[in-house]
């Protein structure tokens, strides 16, 4: 059955902490994504794109307003069920700090889809490996001895192993050296074209997001400031002061 929508975000707050400790991070986010779509979430450090993800993604309950993914209520207040992540995965930042550094390539690609009840996990792990461009003899390092680009490979390769309807990506890149991320974007470019899967990338980087985004969303202290297509953002067709302080301060966005 087929779904009109990816990801409908409507009137979303987002909190850190309790009591007098508590921040409101995200404030009446609203935005609908389409299926298949690639969905851009830009903005500075502190804007609250991250934070949001991470509600997509599962991984945090102290929100209020309402969000369905992959036709999928997810529930506020409430760690979603396990089931919920065959339908949204996310690769992170940082590819180190998010494997198992005790376990092999083997057992991080292998846990999710056992977890899951695939029966063909040993072929899977196999096609997952050359999709990725690692190949078999990646399969049994451990993170520590691969370099940064390959962790992240691992990374991307554990996220659509589970096929995931919705791809969740946060900043993939900005922690690799420049010709690595080259090669990282095109693998995530690759995956989007021979794949039925819906991206949310979040990033800083104008540059980056223009060249894999169909809309943006641009975000400013918890709040959607902005929304404009790819082609805009390259265009520089924009209206909010903040984008254009962003669009000032990133280098090699050209059409």
């Amino acid at each position: 059955m087929s779904i009109a929508a990816a990801i409908i975000v409507s009137g979303v707050d987002i909190y850190h902490g309790a009591g007098h400790q508590r921040f409101h991070a995200v404030r009446q986010a609203d935005l609908t994504v389409a299926p298949r779509e690639t969905f851009g979430l830009v903005g500075g450090s502190g804007s609250g794109k991250s934070t949001l993800l991470r509600v997509l993604a599962g991984l945090s309950s102290n929100w209020t307003g309402t969000i369905t993914l992959a036709g999928q209520s997810l529930p506020p207040g409430k760690r979603p069920p396990r089931s919920y992540h065959r339908h949204a995965q996310m690769v992170f930042q940082d590819p180190y700090a998010s494997l198992n550094p005790r376990h092999t390539v083997d057992r991080i690609l292998a846990e999710g889809l056992v977890l899951h009840g695939f029966a063909d996990v040993e072929p899977r792990i196999r096609n997952l490996l050359d999709q990725v461009g690692l190949g078999p003899r990646f399969r049994f390092r451990y993170p520590h001895e691969l370099s940064g680009g390959q962790r992240q490979r691992v990374a991307i390769a554990r996220a659509i192993a589970l096929e995931p309807d919705v791809l969740l990506l946060d900043e993939p890149t900005s922690a690799l050296d420049a010709s690595v991320q080259a090669e990282i974007l095109n693998l995530l470019m690759a995956i989007r074209r021979e794949r039925p899967v819906t991206c949310v990338f979040v990033s800083h980087d104008l540059a980056v997001i223009a060249h894999l985004c169909d809309r943006v969303a641009v975000m400013q202290q918890g709040a959607i400031v902005e929304r404009l297509s790819g082609d805009d953002l390259v265009a520089r067709r924009v209206q909010h002061p903040y984008t254009r302080q962003l669009l000032a301060a990133s280098e090699g966005l050209s059409g």
